[in-house]
């Protein structure tokens, strides 16, 4: 055992979750997929499931995500990891099982498994990172682009009479009979970090419990894809995305 082995830190309040693997970051600074990743990692160790999760990447930034989390992953097709993650649910009910997906993935090509997963009540968790733009790809517009909003495919800004109007996933989700639980939060501050957390565990609780499907939308940044620095992409979030995309649970049926 080496020196360093032997030194314990006496007020050691933090440290790094298990199932994070030693991988250095693809994503661009200030983004927030790597916050997600963490706060996912933490929940699954403290629920016990490192063995018994399933998790479906999606096509996108978080194209990736299997690098960094030490569990068992699926690659789904552009837009069809929650029908990946229904049958994966169905066939092992007692693994927790979830998809992990942009706003591209999961409001454009995947609009249509993911309203009706979410419409069948399959009992899956769904992580969905909205950044309001194509991250990967160019920093083309999404559905969830704002109005006005620039991009590489909308340079005067999103209008109504071209483009149509920004999709609200989540709102949609609250009208479904199969959601149990629909919220929209964010990890800009420490505060939210800790309000995502607790979101995300419910989630995965829910899938557990058989209560029906959940989906936690996170309005996130792009500071690439908006052509910030960290600094000020945060700051566009709050000014901008949070008016449009309030923060907090729009759905929750689960009482125990």
């Amino acid at each position: 055992m080496t020196k360093e082995e032997l030194i314990i830190p006496e007020n050691k309040v933090y440290g790094r979750p298990t199932l994070m693997n030693d991988t250095p970051m693809h994503y661009c600074p200030g983004c927030s997929h790597s916050v997600v990743h963490k706060l996912v990692a933490e929940i699954i160790e403290e629920m016990g499931m490192e063995e018994d999760t399933i998790a479906i990447c999606p096509v996108g930034c978080a194209v990736f995500a299997y690098r960094y989390i030490d569990i068992d992953w699926i690659e789904a097709s552009h837009g069809r990891a929650p029908a990946c993650a229904s049958a994966v649910k169905r066939l092992w009910p007692k693994k927790l099982v979830f998809t992990y997906q942009g706003d591209g993935d999961l409001a454009c090509i995947g609009t249509a498994e993911s309203i009706h997963a979410m419409n069948r009540g399959e009992n899956i968790a769904i992580i969905f990172i909205n950044n309001a733009i194509y991250g990967m790809t160019g920093g083309q517009m999404a559905p969830t682009t704002l109005m006005g909003m620039k991009t590489s495919t909308c340079p005067y800004g999103r209008q109504a009479d071209l483009h149509g109007y920004p999709l609200h996933i989540t709102d949609l989700a609250v009208n479904l009979e199969g959601t149990c639980y629909v919220t929209r939060q964010a990890v800009n501050t420490v505060a939210n970090i800790r309000k995502t957390k607790k979101a995300i565990r419910q989630a995965f609780e829910n899938s557990m419990k058989g209560k029906g499907c959940s989906i936690v939308e996170v309005v996130s940044t792009c500071a690439s894809g908006w052509k910030k620095t960290p600094e000020e992409a945060n700051q566009w979030m709050v000014d901008n995305m949070f008016p449009y995309y309030p923060l907090g649970d729009l759905k929750n049926t689960v009482t125990d």
